[in-house]
């Protein structure tokens, strides 16, 4: 009679168990000294261990001839625990047996001295499933058991019991087993079976397996009925075949092709896929996705294994951190939104309209995914038009995109604005250190400078005398606001000089400071030295200088009485 591969391999010893080498170990050292504790707690995910090494410890507690900590497996106690025959080793599944009359009966038998062996053993599966009545019964016994009793307990969810029960127990946790040791352990069972399995192969399972051997161990039985195990038989096995389709369905998004994925999980609607089932393998392969974004030297030992490492490179090169996060997170609302829907189809295909059309998304995570697509477009060259507000659309699209109308507001601030010390030729561009009042954020960064026409007698030598700074501010004296007008006679305030082609304003910090640098301001400085001067002058704007500013003389300031020298 054919036997189920995971039963058949299951370890009878300490040493023939996978990958929890530190769990076993400190078995072997309590029964080789004798050491025992009364109470055992198991802990850990499914699938690594926890019922077996349950089994091996009591018979190995019961075994009349242990071979260094390991039961021999060949006394009556070691094959009548095997085979069920002995009465004084009892396995409960609390799943099942999880009420209080359960315990009470469990309470009453196990005071009795067991009949053939040396300890009667509770195995107790799924611990956590029990009643809080049922766990209140239990704990007295737990706490002050018969010398000849041992509970051995075992969960996946350790929140779920009780403080008061697991301080009386000895704790052991189970950690999921490594892929390259499950692959290799695979990979033997499959020489041992006469299975032709493909390293590739091995490793796909282990990884499907999350850290269970037993699952590995089922995956790897139900590939058995292809001659040659390789990726193509695990993945027409598994069904992960199917898979692919949802990376049809990504591509779809990346390429914001909505009809196209719409059509895509229509044909999946109608082949019976579960809507949920599908928004979570969709979440999965973008977390393989990231996992390989964020982890690209290690993301073949963290990914599911559902989908081959090329596509998720793939997909990597082609979204952002960002846009990850944004897409998970959409996915994850959109999956508990589908499980309570009264539509479920229309669920999904709200989710996947959001998914294709990033612009619809107004949440924080969602304009921080735009942000990080446009500055990958500006990193790989690729032109972003001012004004157009369709950043996702693909490189080949933008030649069609037409130029936004030009509004007076950007013709009226198109005008040079100086404000470094250091200037090219017409044309050049020039940097504002910090945003600039009333300046539109589009015209704030970088702004090109656009010299002013100069008069047509420019093509005579310069005149040998610099225009005044008096003379200046009479031109500009009514052309530029009241509030600067009144300061242009403080030297305090606001000071210039002509070097050259160069008129050097120094401001006083603060409120002044920010009303004459503005581009406007600027201009008409710059229009009243070029006309004074017949040539072009343009304007170095500058901080005044605290040490810089004029100080009164010591005589003016004798004729405030309220001033005394001693």
């Amino acid at each position: 009679m054919y036997q189920a591969l995971y039963r058949k391999w299951r370890p009878k010893t300490f040493d023939e168990v996978v990958g929890q080498k530190h769990i076993t170990e400190t078995l072997k050292n309590q029964v080789r000294t004798g050491r025992l504790s009364h109470a055992y707690i198991f802990i850990g995910t499914r699938g690594t261990g926890k019922t077996t090494c349950a089994r091996i410890l009591a018979k190995a507690v019961n075994c009349e001839h242990p071979v260094d900590g390991n039961p021999c497996g060949v006394c009556p106690a070691c094959r009548g625990i095997a085979d069920g025959s002995v009465l004084d080793v009892v396995e409960l599944d609390a799943a099942s047996n999880n009420g209080v009359d359960n315990v009470r009966a469990l309470r009453e038998e196990a005071v009795f001295s067991p009949a053939t062996v040396k300890k009667r053993v509770y195995i107790i599966d799924e611990v956590h499933m029990l009643s809080t009545s049922a766990f209140n019964a239990l704990l007295k016994i737990l706490e002050e058991p018969p010398e000849h009793l041992m509970f051995i307990l075992a969960t996946t969810e350790l929140q779920k019991v009780p403080a008061t029960i697991l301080s009386r127990c000895q704790r052991h946790s189970f950690k999921r087993i490594d892929t390259a040791e499950i692959a290799g352990y695979l990979e033997y069972i499959a020489g041992q079976e006469g299975f032709a399995i493909e390293h590739n192969a091995a490793e796909l399972i282990a990884r499907l397996a999350e850290g269970g051997v037993r699952d590995a161990l089922s995956l790897l039985d139900q590939c058995s009925a292809s001659e040659k195990i390789d990726l193509e038989a695990v993945y027409s096995a598994m069904g992960l075949a199917g898979n692919r389709r949802v990376a049809e369905l990504l591509d779809h998004i990346l390429h914001h092709d909505t009809a196209a994925a719409l059509k895509e999980f229509s044909g999946m609607w109608m082949d019976g896929k579960d809507p949920v089932s599908l928004l979570t393998e969709l979440s999965s392969l973008m977390r393989d996705v990231l996992m390989m974004h964020v982890a690209p030297k290690g993301a073949l030992e963290l990914i599911s294994g559902g989908f081959d490492a090329g596509t998720l490179r793939e997909f990597a090169e082609r979204m952002t951190t960002e846009e990850l996060l944004c897409a998970m997170d959409t996915l994850q609302r959109a999956i508990f939104t589908v499980k309570d829907a009264k539509n479920p189809k229309t669920a999904v295909e709200l989710c996947l309209v959001s998914l294709c059309d990033s612009t619809l998304g107004e949440s924080v995570s969602a304009l921080r995914a735009r942000i990080s697509r446009l500055e990958k477009q500006m990193e790989e060259g690729i032109p972003v038009r001012r004004g157009d507000e369709r950043d996702f659309l693909p490189e080949e699209y933008y030649d069609e995109l037409p130029e936004p109308p030009r509004r007076d507001e950007e013709r009226e601030y198109e005008k040079p604005v100086f404000s470094e010390p250091e200037f090219e030729e017409p044309g050049a561009e020039v940097f504002i250190d910090e945003p600039r009042e009333n300046v539109p954020a589009r015209n704030q960064g970088r702004i090109r400078a656009e010299s002013p026409a100069a008069p047509e007698n420019t093509a005579g030598p310069a005149p040998e005398k610099a225009p005044a700074w008096a003379e200046i501010c009479e031109r500009v004296a009514g052309r530029i606001p009241m509030e600067i007008k009144s300061s242009l006679s403080k030297e305090s305030d606001i000071r210039g000089r002509i070097e050259g082609n160069l008129l050097k304003l120094e401001v006083k910090p603060g409120f002044l400071y920010g009303r004459v640098n503005k581009p406007e301001v600027l201009h008409l400085f710059s229009q009243a030295a070029g006309e004074l001067a017949g040539r072009e002058i343009r304007v170095m704007l500058s901080e005044l200088k605290p040490d810089e500013r004029p100080r009164r003389d010591i005589d003016e300031l004798r004729a405030f009485k309220e001033v005394k020298f001693i």
